[in-house]
């Protein structure tokens, strides 16, 4: 992907009996990347749209999400420390500071859950650990069956855009693996991996609820 960014600046300082005027315009070529490796950077629309309804910014939204490390390698990674099968991937805060991190939800043969933090600018994981959770015999039920994982279906969301999450959706009728990317310039958008053939659809959903909400 190829994006020309022109930028023009112009001075003008007028004289006594004269004027002058200087104009400079660059043009730079900036090669993209398909590869989920990418800086993505939230335009100015878009962090203007993440207010809140206290007019506060949304904090994600101000943030610039750089992973050298994709959703599908942070996932190998995370199974590299715990093994198991993953649940779900995110880029996410640290809970003690700024920093984004993956954070990568496992659940192990025993039926304990664990999170791994992964460094998204190197692929270590950086600590992790054990969390309760009440749904595991529910997720057990929705992957019965399946034969997409966690890590496949990053992969095959990242042909849409760079992937900042993956989880299980185990509610419901249709029970897949969800998605979320980002394309440059901050346009969200999220899909549905079917989790027997890998077939990544946009997801409706969340469109109908924000046209329901725009009725009301």
């Amino acid at each position: 992907m190829k994006r020309n960014i022109v930028i023009a600046a112009v001075t003008a300082a007028a004289l006594i009996g004269g004027g002058t005027a200087t104009a400079l315009a660059t043009t730079g070529d900036d090669q993209g990347s398909a590869r989920q490796a990418a800086t993505t950077q939230l335009s100015n629309d878009d962090v203007r749209d993440d207010r809140d309804d206290d007019g506060d910014r949304d904090d994600d939204a101000e943030k610039t999400v750089s992973a050298d490390v994709t959703a599908s390698e942070a996932i190998a990674s995370a199974l590299k420390h715990t093994s198991g099968t993953v649940l779900s991937a995110e880029l996410d805060d640290e809970e003690d500071g700024d920093k984004v991190v993956w954070k990568v939800d496992v659940l192990s043969g025993d039926n304990t859950w664990h999170s791994v933090s992964v460094d998204p600018a190197n692929g270590k994981v950086l600590g992790a650990h054990t969390d309760d959770e009440d749904d595991t015999a529910q997720v057990r039920a929705a992957l019965k069956g399946s034969s997409v994982t966690a890590e496949e279906a990053a992969k095959a969301a990242a042909g849409k855009g760079v992937v900042t999450s993956v989880d299980l959706d185990e509610d419901g009728k249709d029970k897949s693996w969800e998605a979320e990317t980002r394309k440059s310039g901050g346009a969200e958008q999220d899909w549905k991996i079917d989790l027997t053939s890998g077939k990544v659809t946009a997801d409706r959903s969340d469109a109908q609820d924000d046209d329901s909400d725009d009725q009301d």
